[in-house]
């Protein structure tokens, strides 16, 4: 039986490892495909209802190109790779971000949606400035 702590931990490790794929435009379908599984497991881990053996953090880490670290660290680690989206990894693995993250996470739907909104509208002004 998993304890408090633990599920705490599987569903922290579940919203990193969908902020990443999301990040870099990964499908769940594509993911599960390099690690040679279902897309629905993808999907329980990301809901943190699965959790992920080392074994499986490994084979995730390697297709997502990031250290095993990565599940574990509040502001993350660098990746090896991260091509066009190499400043973008940088600004998401602020301390701050990683708490934002955090705390959108724990929103209900109607209000993450509404802060979604405000960022992109946020986002667009600065781009726009």
């Amino acid at each position: 039986m998993r304890g408090e702590e633990d599920v705490r931990f599987d569903e922290r490790a579940g919203r990193r490892l969908r902020f990443l794929r999301r990040s870099l435009g990964i499908t769940q379908g594509d993911l599960a495909r390099a690690c040679g599984i279902g897309f629905q497991l993808i999907n329980k881990y990301e809901s943190g209802e699965r959790r992920i053996s080392a074994a499986r953090m490994w084979q995730l880490a390697e297709a997502l190109q990031v250290p095993v670290a990565y599940f574990f660290e509040t502001a993350g680690a660098e990746p090896r790779s991260f091509g066009a989206d190499a400043e973008r990894w940088t600004a998401a693995h602020r301390r701050d971000a990683a708490e934002f993250i955090d705390a959108y996470a724990a929103l209900p739907a109607e209000p993450r949606q509404r802060l979604l909104q405000l960022a992109a509208m946020l986002a667009s002004a600065e781009v726009n400035a």
